[in-house]
C-alpha cells in the first residue's frame, strides 16, 4: 500500500492506495535554486529591474493619489510579503502615506473582516495606510472594449493618478493565468462588467494555460490598458505558498515573464489518462469554498479518462461561496438544465454552474467535503464521509484493477499529455 497524504483546508488527510492501482502522481517539477533565494531579496530584484517600465519610485514621483490593488482573502498571495517593499519605493518617490490607498480586489467576493484584512496586509501596514474593499456597487464607466463589453471600474480606482497591482500568477480555467491586469478585472469591476468578461469562459480558447488567443484574457488585458496600469508586482508560489519568482514592471511584459517561469513547473505532462483521479484543491485558501475548489476539479479532468471518476478532496468551511451559483445550482433536476439555460441567459455566479455541468459531461465526481451529503448531491456529486469511503465507490464504479492518478495540488497544476 502507498501512503498519501492531501491538502484539505488548513490541515491535510491521510489514506491508503494499493501501488498495484497508483498510474502516478502529478507533482509540481521542483525549482531547488529559487528555493533556496530569500524572499525579500527576490521581490527587491524584481522592483529594482522592472521590465518595460522606469522603477516604481520614478513612475509615482509627484502623484498625488494612489491606488494599490491587492488579492482578497481567496488567494494565496503573501501581500504582507510585498506591500512593505512597494511602500518603501513610494516612500523614495516622496509619497505621503495619507496618499495612498490599499483596496481589496474582491470582484463578486465578500467583503472582509477586520481581522482578514490585518492578516493580509499585516498589523503595521494595516495601522498605517488606509485598506478598504472593492465595492462593486461603487463603479464608474470608463467605456467600452472593442468587443463592446461594458468597463465599470471601483471610483477610487479611477479617480487614482498612480495604479499599482500586486497579486499572483497561477493557472486559471478560462482566463488561462491569474496575475497582471486580472487585479482590475475583474478585482475592481462592477458585476455587470465582471459578467461581460467571463461569458468568454464559453469559448473553446478560454482554457487553463492559453494566453495569446484567449479572449478573456484579451479582455482582461484590454481593460487594464484602458484603467491605466502604471506598474504591476506578481509572484509565482510553490506549492507551499513560498515565492519562487517575482516580477514587477508593465503590466503585460512582466506578467508574461512570470507565466513563462511557471510553465514549466506547474504545467506537468503524463502519458494516459486515468480511470480514477483523486485531486485535492490544494488546502486553504483554494478550497475555501467550492467556487474556489472548482478550478482544481476542472484542472482534473485532463487528466481522467472519458466516463472517468473525479475525487474532489475539499473542505469548503463556506460552502458553495456565491448566491447566484448556489441559485443555479438548486433550480436545476440535472446538469443538463444548467447547460440549456445558460443557452438563453449567462450571469455571473451562474458560470460556475456552467463549469460543473460542462465536466459531468465527462467524468462523475465523488466528493470528500465539510458540504454534507443533501448539498454535495445537489452539486450531482456522489458523497463520501472520507478518503477511503471515495476510493471504495470509485473502484466499484471502475473496477479493482483501474489505475488511479493523484494530483495533491490540483488548484495549480495543469495536466498536460505527453505526444
Amino acid at each position: 500500500m502507498r501512503k498519501l497524504k492531501l491538502g484539505y483546508g488548513s490541515g491535510s488527510l491521510e489514506f491508503e492506495l494499493p501501488e498495484a492501482n497508483l498510474l502516478d502522481i502529478l507533482l509540481p517539477v521542483s525549482h531547488p535554486q529559487t528555493r533556496r533565494a530569500a524572499e525579500d531579496e527576490l521581490i527587491k530584484q524584481a522592483l529594482s529591474a522592472p521590465i518595460g517600465t522606469p522603477r516604481l519610485r520614478e513612475i509615482a514621483r509627484g502623484k498625488n493619489r494612489v491606488a494599490i490593488v491587492v488579492s482578497d482573502i481567496t488567494r494565496p498571495v503573501p501581500t504582507y510579503k510585498i506591500l512593505p517593499h512597494v511602500l518603501e519605493e513610494l516612500k523614495a518617490a516622496g509619497v505621503d502615506e495619507k496618499k495612498i490607498k490599499i483596496i481589496f480586489g474582491l470582484g463578486s467576493h465578500r467583503r472582509h473582516t477586520t481581522e482578514e484584512m490585518k492578516r493580509l496586509v499585516g498589523e503595521d501596514v494595516f495601522a498605517r495606510i488606509t485598506c478598504l474593499d472593492h465595492d462593486p456597487d461603487d463603479c464608474v464607466r470608463v467605456g467600452e472594449t472593442k468587443r463592446g463589453l461594458p468597463v465599470e471600474i471601483l471610483r477610487e480606482v479611477v479617480a487614482s493618478d498612480c495604479k499599482i497591482c500586486i497579486g499572483n500568477i497561477d493557472l486559471h480555467y478560462f482566463a488561462g493565468y491569474t496575475g497582471g491586469a486580472k487585479a482590475i478585472m475583474p478585482g475592481v469591476s462592477s458585476r455587470a462588467s465582471i459578467a461581460a468578461t467571463h461569458r468568454f469562459m464559453l469559448d473553446s480558447a478560454a482554457v487553463a494555460g492559453n494566453i495569446e488567443n484567449n479572449p478573456t484574457r484579451e479582455a482582461i488585458e484590454e481593460v487594464g490598458e484602458m484603467v491605466g496600469i502604471d506598474f504591476i508586482v506578481n509572484v509565482v508560489l510553490d506549492e507551499e505558498k513560498r515565492i519562487l519568482k517575482a516580477v514587477a514592471g508593465e503590466h503585460r511584459l512582466a506578467h508574461r515573464e512570470g507565466c513563462a517561469f511557471l510553465d514549466p513547473l506547474f504545467k506537468v505532462g503524463f502519458k494516459d489518462e486515468a480511470d480514477i483521479v483523486v485531486v485535492s484543491a490544494g488546502g486553504r485558501p483554494k478550497d475555501i469554498n467550492l467556487y474556489q475548489a472548482q478550478k482544481a476539479l476542472d484542472n482534473a479532468k485532463y487528466a481522467v479518462k472519458k466516463d472517468g471518476v473525479i475525487i474532489l478532496v475539499a473542505e469548503c468551511p463556506e460552502g458553495l461561496g456565491e448566491k447566484v451559483f448556489e441559485e443555479w445550482i438548486f433550480a436545476a433536476r440535472n446538469p443538463e438544465e444548467i447547460l440549456k439555460r445558460v443557452e438563453k441567459e449567462f450571469v455571473l455566479g451562474g458560470h460556475k454552474a456552467v463549469a460543473i455541468a460542462m465536466l459531468l459531461q465527462k467524468a462523475q465526481v465523488i466528493m470528500v467535503s465539510s458540504l454534507g451529503r443533501e448539498l454535495t448531491e445537489r452539486l450531482f456529486f456522489q458523497y463520501a464521509a472520507n478518503l477511503d469511503e471515495a476510493l471504495q465507490k470509485a473502484f466499484a464504479i471502475k473496477g479493482s484493477q483501474a489505475k488511479a492518478r493523484v494530483i495533491p495540488f490540483g488548484g495549480s497544476i495543469l495536466p498536460v499529455k505527453k505526444n
